[in-house]
């Protein structure tokens, strides 16, 4: 577009704005718009982009931007709070009120800050507690074996409301019988008698399930615990690898096992068996040998034969068995060349507590060496190994055909002493290979708990086997109960503290023992019930009366809190106290002995729901932990919160109310270890509770008779000195009820004025007028009264009352 054609269209332009009346003629020169461009244009680089945006926003919405912003540059940007600017110290008017000012803006300050602080306490507690349950049920979430410590605390899971409590038990039949067994049990602890033997009493009761496997386990226990008793100021664990007992007693019971089996199939083929003469393990084995082995299946069997049947299988069952005379007795028989190999059996059999002559055993394992380790006959090489304890890596898989036989063989090569060529298998060496070189996937033990059950605790691991038996709900029950009865008998090896995994290592335990959380353990299983059976919950929280929290607390009683708390039902826990005040009977007082004591489980518990806010469940159980001072301290601080309040069916005021009658009856008459102004408060208040009955009621006359008794308010300015020094005697409980008093009593006393003025004049000119007279110097009292002391009233209560006065006047 060139010069001409522009300046024709701002003529045009021109033209037409003259000939219009709704805008204004601007006339500016070319210098004048040039001036206003680079203004213009200086504001814009100055305020930036975004400014630009905001004016033409708010432009567009009729909003002049500058002039708002000069509006607020010109106001004062002084804070509301921040300390007044001294004055000179002659000012003293001055310097007092910058005085008051400053203390008023203190206060507020520090108000602030503690709410502050207060706040966020507050807030971080209830994330840790959130965090807390969060990490209890991941926890419990992992059933399996952990190694390391985890410092987690186990909390119950918190509810408003019980849902569950007073349904049908959650109990099945086993565990119902096997809480029965401990009822009784705990019966005897508590009387001091002598204590049975809980894993008998368990394998009775688990005769009645029908279950082979379950009386399999038990029958192993039995065998395993009937041990020399270990001695409760020792470690178990370090007992239990210096006790040859246990491994004994683990032969012991694969020994019996398998003579059962021996009779078991020689009772199935009696005809071929032959079977006679008098019964013994010889005439037993060789019975089984002449069912098991014929000329068919004899191929690699060396040396002699004993009445026909091959000398070594003959040796090898009579030791599987646990009969070493026997064996003996068959070598002999053999013939000659076994010298040594005698020798060895009868040191064994007459010396068992001794060690093997060692050259002798060293000309036997080098004769095994040369000759025998390359023999074709399996059985000969089995014995071998079992009798001197030689190689150990050898499975022997023709001999071994079950986890009987192998668990047998391996118990039976251990030696004490590992030697120093490392060819001995020791104790903890067998553990090793169970737990951690073969584990779980080895023995399938999915499939087959039992089975890895049996291996875990014939080789002493106790602990790591009722860890894994509780993995499983079919058998969590026994193994729970199996880890009671073991740790009764001071046999399972515990973690440091209760915060522990249910299964942990300890750093200065032997290869691989573990240590079992039985807090944890019974935790995780009476959880289930302890909410429809507290009855049987609490028998078994008592098995933790000798442990501690990480706070040093007894965990039975720490266990007993939280059950209280959660289901809310202290009647049942702890009794009520009757009008004579005893306390009746509840479930905890059956446990009352040396260790514990009903009265300071409900102390815990009270202490635990003040801390929660809950002051009415606590202040029931202050009353039956004989700390009454608590319980007249915690009524009070609720009654002055409601006593103003009209009673309504089933609230707090009523319960409390009835609650605080109970007490007034009960103490009256008797003396107990209080303050007196606690039991000055809660007798004021007491009567509090009538005096505002009767105001809702509308027994004014009755109501006012019984605050005249308390000398709480001034019925004439007469006695307004007489209240004031009372009210300077009172406890916060009643300050915090007195703007409800003072109204209260204007309310009475301004009724009774509109009555008296409705009456007709000839009652008022009667006498009428002085009582009126003295309603008006009443409420002049209490409107003086309530200047006076010194106590900021709520809200508007001065206001209502001088307007009511000047009603009345």
């Amino acid at each position: 577009m060139d010069f001409n054609s522009l300046l024709q269209q701002a003529q045009r332009l021109n033209n037409e704005i003259q000939h219009t009346e709704e805008l204004p003629r601007v006339e500016r020169t070319i210098s004048q718009v040039l001036q206003a461009t680079k203004e213009l244009h200086t504001r814009v680089t100055q305020t930036g982009a975004q400014d630009i945006q905001a004016h033409i926003l708010l432009g567009s919405k009729g909003i002049d931007l500058p002039k708002i912003s000069q509006k607020l540059e010109s106001l004062n940007a002084r804070k509301t709070f921040e300390p007044l600017d001294p004055v000179s110290e002659t000012d003293v008017q001055n310097f007092l009120k910058n005085e008051k000012e400053n203390t008023i803006l203190s206060v507020i300050e520090e108000v602030h800050k503690n709410a502050f602080q207060s706040a966020q306490k507050r807030k971080w507690e209830h994330i840790k507690a959130e965090w807390r349950e969060e990490k209890v049920k991941l926890m419990n979430a992992l059933v399996g074996p952990s190694q390391n410590w985890i410092d987690i605390e186990k909390l119950p899971e918190q509810t408003v409301i019980n849902e569950t409590f007073g349904l049908r038990s959650c109990l099945n039949n086993i565990e119902m019988a096997y809480a029965r067994e401990v009822y009784d049990y705990n019966v005897v602890v508590i009387k001091g008698a002598f204590r049975p033997n809980l894993v008998q009493k368990f394998s009775k009761v688990a005769k009645n399930f029908n279950d082979t496997k379950v009386y399999d386990i038990w029958e192993i226990m039995k065998y395993m615990v009937d041990v020399t008793p270990v001695p409760r100021n020792r470690d178990p664990l370090q007992t239990r690898i210096q006790i040859k007992q246990f491994v004994e007693q683990a032969k012991k019971y694969l020994e019996n096992r398998y003579k059962l089996y021996m009779s078991t199939v020689i009772s199935s083929n009696l005809r071929e068996a032959r079977r006679g003469g008098v019964p013994s393990t010889f005439n037993l084995v060789s019975a089984f040998v002449g069912l098991t082995f014929n000329k068919s299946n004899c191929f690699g069997l060396q040396d002699v034969n004993i009445d026909g049947k091959p000398l070594w299988p003959m040796v090898y069952y009579c030791l599987r068995c646990g009969d070493m005379q026997s064996a003996l007795r068959c070598v002999l028989m053999g013939g000659a060349g076994h010298e040594d190999f005698i020798q060895i059996l009868e040191d064994k059999i007459n010396k068992p507590e001794q060690k093997i002559n060692s050259k002798l055993e060293g000309q036997v394992k080098l004769h095994y060496c040369n000759k025998i380790k390359n023999s074709t006959d399996p059985y000969k090489k089995a014995v071998y190994c079992i009798v001197i304890g030689c190689d150990i890596n050898d499975q022997h898989l023709e001999v071994a055909k079950t986890t009987d036989d192998f668990l047998w063989i391996q118990l039976s090569i251990l030696r004490n002493e590992a030697s120093e060529n490392g060819e001995s298998l020791t104790y903890s060496g067998l553990q090793v290979m169970i737990l951690e070189k073969y584990g779980e996937k080895h023995f399938n033990a999915n499939e087959q708990q039992h089975l890895y059950f049996q291996v875990l605790a014939l080789t002493g691991q106790f602990e790591a086997a009722i860890e894994f038996l509780a993995r499983s709900e079919k058998y969590r029950a026994h193994a729970v109960h199996i880890a009671l009865a073991l740790n009764e008998m001071m046999l399972i090896g515990g973690p440091r503290n209760v915060q522990e995994p249910l299964l942990s290592v300890d750093i200065e335990d032997s290869v691989p023992m573990r240590r079992l959380n039985m807090a944890r353990l019974i935790m995780l299983y009476v959880k289930k019930f302890e909410m429809t059976d507290p009855a049987e919950a609490l028998q078994y929280y008592f098995f933790l009366r000798n442990l501690k929290d990480p706070d040093g607390r007894n965990l039975f009683l720490v266990c007993v809190s939280d059950l209280a708390i959660e289901c809310r039902n202290y009647d049942l826990l702890f009794g009520k106290m009757t009008p004579n005040g005893v306390a009746s009977g509840g479930l905890l007082q059956q446990f009352d002995c040396v260790n514990f004591d009903s009265r300071t489980a409900a102390n815990i518990v009270a202490d635990e729901l003040v801390r929660k806010g809950m002051f009415e469940d606590a202040i029931k159980l202050y009353d039956l932990a004989d700390m009454q001072s608590n319980s007249l301290r915690y009524l009070s601080l609720l009654l002055s919160q409601v006593v103003h309040q009209s009673s309504k069916k089933g609230s707090l005021r009523e319960r409390l109310a009835i609650l605080a009658t109970e007490f007034s009856e009960r103490l009256r008459g008797s003396r107990i270890e209080c303050e007196a102004q606690i039991v000055v408060t809660f007798n004021l208040l007491n009567e509090l509770v009538s005096f505002f009955d009767y105001y809702h009621e509308r027994r004014y006359q009755l109501a006012l008779e019984i605050l005249a008794s308390t000398k709480l308010v001034p019925f004439s300015m007469g006695e307004l000195e007489e209240s004031l020094n009372n009210f300077k005697g009172l406890g916060s409980e009643i300050s915090k009820a007195y703007p409800y008093i003072l109204l209260a009593t204007m309310d009475i006393l301004y009724s009774q004025y509109k009555m008296l003025k409705g009456k007709d004049t000839g009652i008022l000119n009667s006498g009428g007028d002085s009582r009126l007279q003295h309603l008006r110097q009443q409420a002049k009292a209490l409107t003086n009264m309530a200047a006076t002391i010194p106590y900021r009233m709520p809200g508007d209560t001065n206001k209502r009352l001088v307007q009511t006065e000047i009603l009345m006047n």
